[in-house]
Formats: structure tokens, sequence, C-alpha cells
């Protein structure tokens, strides 16, 4: 599976950003898509994922601001972030995941991240 995200970018706080990822290769491996990030001198932490039935997860600074969604038709996740704040900056990257849940697992695909800054 190869993942190509877009969409980072320079917001100011109180702004919005929207992230994709489009997914190529086995569907199989894409039973959950989502976003992880990880910020400078951080562990990467969960922001959201979604099986293909639509049932999301988050991570709990993302509750009320940011949504996940996915097209199953085209193989692509999604992130809209609204309301961001300064501390959400991060590299935001996709991951598909064959198994499991939330939890990270060896299986997964990851792409390449994409920079979110976001400044006061």
């Amino acid at each position: 599976v190869q993942l190509q995200a877009s969409g980072g970018g320079l917001v100011q706080a109180g702004g919005s950003l929207r992230l994709s990822c489009a997914a190529s290769g086995s569907t199989d491996s894409m039973t959950w898509m989502g976003w992880y990030r990880q910020a400078p001198g951080k562990p990467r932490e969960l922001v959201a994922m979604i099986d293909k039935g639509g049932a999301a997860d988050y991570g709990d600074f993302a509750l009320g601001r940011f949504t996940v969604s996915r097209d199953n038709t085209k193989n692509t996740v999604y992130l809209q972030m609204n309301n961001l704040k300064p501390e959400d900056t991060a590299a935001y990257y996709c991951v598909s995941r064959p198994y499991g849940s939330v939890d990270e697992t060896p299986y997964d695909y990851w792409g390449q991240g994409t920079q979110v800054t976001v400044s006061s």
C-alpha cells in the first residue's frame, strides 16, 4: 500500500486545514485508515482513525475540533481540523491498517508526513 498525504501548511490559531491521504494497493490493507502526529521531541500520538464502515476513534485533544472521514470509492481518508491551536503544530502521518483497531500494529502502512504549523 502506498499513501500520499497532502493539505498541510501554515495557519493562524483558530483557523482550519483539511488533510487528505490517497491510498493505492490492496484494499484488504485499508480496514482502518487515519492519522497520527508527531511534534519535535514528543512521541507519536493518535489523531483519529476510521474503519470502512465509518466508525471512528479520536485522540482526546481532537474531540470536538477534528473530524476524520473517508471515501471508500477513492481509497482516501480526510482530516478536517478546525479551531487549530499552536500545540497542534506537528508532522501529520497518514496510516493504513489491515488488522486491529486504533492501536499501532507491525502491519501498518505509513505515508510521508505533512507538516502542520499553527502560529499564535
